[in-house]
């Protein structure tokens, strides 16, 4: 039987934040859980949120203790990240505070990685030039499986001081517009939200990882955003076989 590909997402590690525990140390705990699967990553997407600050040091302390899992990484940004640093750590292309929007071919899968950000904002927005950038590399390779990664997930939580820093409905209905044309793209993947939830978008399954700092626990009915609690943090292993993606939610500490 042949071996699944096998890609790990672990997003909103928050380096630089201190919100009652030590988010470097959570992220050593997240590497070591990635590090013990039976099956080792072929590559990681770091879906936004690495740093809290923006800072370049908290970038380098990411890089160390990912450098663990030996497999390609590949960043985006968060509403807490500054593209620069992000960018040079990396060694991402492009310059400064401009968008980081790349695909990467990893042999069965072809990865998209769309820049979410508004600089400034919690909120996040996809403008004509993104879509039409993302339209235009899906178009490149229709037949080869792909999985999208954006740091705010295209779905309604249910909670609507959530869903307000988040995706509009238009965003959302924008982006469905452009996965409806392309049968190739599997899933769209993200973070922000810091609790695993699934929805669909133009009939794709949308997946939100936990983070690996701080989970939320959703209280619907609510006027406030969810607030962080001291629980278990979380990532999720993709898997490819055969042309098919499963995804499976992993919680690691107590």
């Amino acid at each position: 039987m042949s071996r699944p590909f096998v890609l790990v997402q672990l997003s909103d590690f928050h380096v630089g934040a201190d919100w009652g525990r030590d988010p470097v140390a959570q992220l050593r705990e997240a590497v070591a859980a990635v590090a013990d699967l039976p099956d080792p990553p072929d590559a990681i997407v770091l879906s936004g949120d690495l740093a809290d600050d923006g800072e370049p040091a908290s970038y380098e302390a990411v890089r160390k203790e990912l450098a663990r899992l030996r497999a390609p990484l590949f960043p985006l940004p968060g509403n807490h990240d500054r593209r620069g640093p992000l960018r040079e750590a990396f060694g991402l292309a492009g310059q400064g505070e401009e968008r980081i929007d790349y695909s990467a071919e990893l042999g069965p899968l072809r990865l998209l990685v769309l820049d979410s950000i508004v600089p400034g904002q919690d909120s996040g927005a996809f403008d004509a030039t993104a879509l039409t950038w993302l339209d235009a590399e899906l178009a490149a390779a229709p037949g080869l499986p792909a999985l999208l990664a954006t740091h705010h997930p295209p779905l309604a939580t249910g909670i609507p001081a959530w869903d307000g820093i988040n995706l509009s409905a238009a965003d959302r209905q924008a982006l469905g517009e452009v996965v409806a044309r392309h049968p190739q793209l599997l899933a769209i993947v993200g973070g922000h939200l810091h609790s695993a939830m699934g929805a669909a978008l133009a009939g794709r399954p949308v997946l939100a990882a936990p983070s690996v700092y701080l989970p939320t626990a959703p209280r619907f009915g609510s006027a406030e955003v969810p607030h962080s609690e001291l629980g278990p943090g979380g990532f999720v292993v993709h898997v490819l076989h055969e042309g098919e993606l499963a995804s499976h939610f992993r919680r690691f500490g107590s």
